[in-house]
């Protein structure tokens, strides 16, 4: 299929897209048990080429559903439709694959339907119990007088739960006469069943309470809804592209196991970031961080092969929230950022994090002192791969001090720690950091989460 791609679409980006994304979708399917499910999610410009590559190597008849999802409101497109849809391809390993029937809302027309008043005062719709096409057992039985396999129908239950229904009062019979109909009770209406066009899950806005500016970053209402439908509770959940780690978010919250992956340290930053605000659970203790650097020489290995993924690294020693200078165009000489709660109207305060891996000097924390007075920020903390110099510390210690409401003691305003002293445990002196929120549920860790995974669920 590779082959005739490159013939067909020629030496390019997409082509380079297509190869990358083979080897691990063959990988994907070898790791899945045979009742796991895949879902893989992306945009119209590659969606006819991945469909095809899905149906090579999870055979066309394990596709199950192409999922619409409108991610955004209408907006204008110069010459087109506006595109606001991305596509989800589900496909499953074998024919018996978990399923979980999920429900969307019942929309405006539908509810409008339960018209009907039973005597207990409960609100109903009745809908038909006959069905197309002739049966040849019980269900296509005269039943009551009524003949339907004459109509060229049978029903939609054996003629004993037939029997069941009406001693039970669940069927309703016109006054006038006519063909009895089921009470579909709107107070016991789960909700239309799922189709595959999801209209009802927004896209994360700019004052979304779970975003985190990554600019890939899922609702979690999406990725819950695609763990529900198709896993159990402590089965295994992967997302081999897990970015910001809404998918592992997800699967803790709804108590699966889970694996991520990501190839670079800005996402695993994140990632550690909400775990620990989500559900206050930390690498070592909660689960496992592998590939990360151990000791100094792992970190300086890293600073030299790539110095922004070595900074990404250190700023999530802090458990604080990475920047990513390579997007946002000029250093405002900001790499981390964190807060805590402090002052008599217990307001929320900044820390400013910068991280070096070379070449520090006494200029490195003058500026850090600058960019405190300019972001208005209660402590700035620097972060070196290289003790500091003796200058370096004089400016440390000129800084001053920064004084706690709540704590009522005093914390050193510029602060100096080396990646072997973080290591060590030897972290900086700083108020305790209380969340500006508490999430409405904290979740334990799954059973066996440290322990080696097998076969995967989903």
């Amino acid at each position: 299929m590779i082959e005739a791609f490159r013939r067909f679409i020629g030496q390019n980006a997409m082509m380079a897209y297509l190869v990358m994304m083979t080897p691990r979708l063959v990988e994907l399917r070898r790791v899945l048990k045979p009742t796991g499910s895949l879902y893989l999610h992306c945009d119209p410009t590659a969606s006819h080429y991945l469909k095809i590559l899905l149906d090579a190597v999870f055979g066309k008849e394990n596709f199950r559903n192409e999922v619409i999802w409108k991610r955004t409101g209408a907006h204008n497109s110069s010459k087109r439709c506006g595109p606001v849809h991305d596509i989800l391809y589900f496909y499953s390993k074998s024919v018996s694959y978990n399923w979980n029937q999920q429900y969307q809302e019942q929309d405006e027309y539908i509810r409008t339907r339960y018209t009907y008043k039973d005597d207990n005062g409960r609100f109903f719709y009745p809908v038909s119990l006959i069905a197309a096409g002739v049966r040849h057992g019980s269900s296509g039985h005269e039943w009551r007088g009524i003949d339907v396999t004459a109509r060229g129908n049978h029903w939609r239950y054996s003629i004993e739960r037939l029997e069941q229904l009406d001693t039970e009062g669940h069927l309703y019979w016109p006054p006038r006469g006519g063909m009895p109909r089921l009470k579909m009770y709107l107070d016991e209406a789960k909700g239309a069943l799922l189709q595959d066009v999801w209209d009802d899950i927004p896209p994360i806005n700019s004052q979304a309470k779970e975003r985190l500016g990554y600019p890939t970053q899922k609702p979690e209402a999406l990725l819950e809804r695609i763990i529900q439908a198709s896993s159990n509770e402590g089965d295994v959940v992967l997302d081999p592209f897990c970015g910001c780690g809404t998918a592992v978010a997800a699967a803790q919250k709804l108590n699966r196991r889970w694996l991520g992956i990501d190839i670079t340290h800005l996402a695993v930053a994140l990632m550690k970031n909400r775990l620990k605000t989500m559900f206050d659970l930390d690498p070592g203790a909660g689960y496992r961080v592998v590939g990360e650097p151990q000791d100094v020489g792992g970190a300086r290995a890293l600073f030299e092969q790539d110095p922004f993924q070595f900074q990404f690294w250190a700023v999530s020693l802090l458990e604080a929230q990475p920047q990513d200078q390579q997007k946002r165009g000029a250093d405002r000489g900001i790499d981390g950022l964190f807060h805590f709660i402090d002052g008599q109207r217990r307001t929320s305060q900044k820390v400013v994090v910068q991280v070096k891996g070379g070449g520090t000097q006494v200029r490195d924390i003058r500026d850090l002192k600058g960019v405190v007075e300019r972001e208005k920020a209660a402590l700035g903390l620097f972060i070196s791969l290289q003790e500091p110099t003796r200058p370096m510390r004089e400016e440390e210690a000129s800084g001053g001090f920064y004084r706690s409401d709540l704590w009522q003691r005093d914390y050193p305003k510029i602060q100096i720690r080396t990646i072997s002293q973080l290591l060590d445990g030897q972290g900086f002196d700083l108020p305790p950091r209380l969340p500006a929120y508490q999430p409405a549920a904290r979740v334990r860790p799954a059973e066996g989460e440290q322990r080696e995974l097998g076969e995967l669920a989903g």
